[in-house]
């Protein structure tokens, strides 16, 4: 339970940060889901590109690519 809490808090953090470098707003939901999209994403995208986050700040670094990505991919359509 405390793992899912603590991906949860990350996931914000991470979709928190996206929104701020990609200019975007959006409430706590969003950010929450912006950023475990993000971690998915990310982890493809620069899986394939050999580059793998590890630990807390690999990990929500990775997501807020991701959710940077998620965001671009947003704003185009």
């Amino acid at each position: 339970m405390l793992g899912f809490l603590w991906t949860l808090i990350l996931g914000g953090v991470a979709g928190w940060i996206a929104g701020r470098l990609m200019n975007s707003d959006g409430g706590t939901l969003r950010n929450v889901l912006l950023g475990l999209g993000g971690g998915v994403v990310g982890s493809i995208v620069l899986g394939f590109l050999g580059i793998e986050g590890r630990g807390m700040i690999g990990g929500t670094l990775v997501s807020v690519v991701g959710a940077c990505i998620l965001i671009w991919i947003g704003k185009k359509i």
